[in-house]
């Protein structure tokens, strides 16, 4: 992987979102597996919690899934979320990232988004990364991160 964030334009619930229209600005990419389940309901409720503090210090918040635009919606209409959430349903962003791993669960073995968060620089440079990321205190060691750019 390269220190730098790859290209990207991708849907997002609040428009289409690249990685060209985002330089100059610092910003959190947090890639998590699916809308409406336990986990990532809580990161995404966590990292809406700190938006405030991330806007203040002039950071921008995105979650990232394999999700359809319309299941964003829907999911940020029924938790009352304000991050936008970013469609990569092709997966092309998440492969690139090498967040798109196997899994397993029950014995089954799949493929989906390992809970990855990544903090960008206004350069577009990676500054910092959380792979396997544990939901509880997540949201809250990102923006320390954010806070000491």
């Amino acid at each position: 992987m390269s220190d730098h964030i790859p290209a990207f334009t991708l849907p997002a619930t609040s428009g289409e979102v690249s990685s060209d229209a985002l330089k100059g600005s610092a910003y959190v990419l947090f890639f998590y597996p699916r809308d409406d389940t336990s986990g990532c309901t809580k990161e995404n409720e966590a990292f809406t919690a700190l938006a405030p503090d991330f806007e203040a210090l002039g950071v921008k918040l995105y979650g990232v899934s394999k999700d359809s635009i319309a299941s964003h919606e829907k999911f940020m209409a029924k938790k009352a979320l304000t991050v936008p959430l970013i469609s990569d349903e092709a997966g092309d962003l998440s492969e690139r990232l090498g967040v798109w791993k196997e899994k397993s669960m029950y014995g089954k073995k799949f493929m989906g988004i390992e809970r990855s968060t990544f903090l960008v620089g206004k350069d577009g440079a990676i500054v910092r990364e959380w792979r396997k990321v544990k939901v509880p205190g997540h949201a809250e060691e990102v923006l320390d991160a954010a806070r000491a750019l």
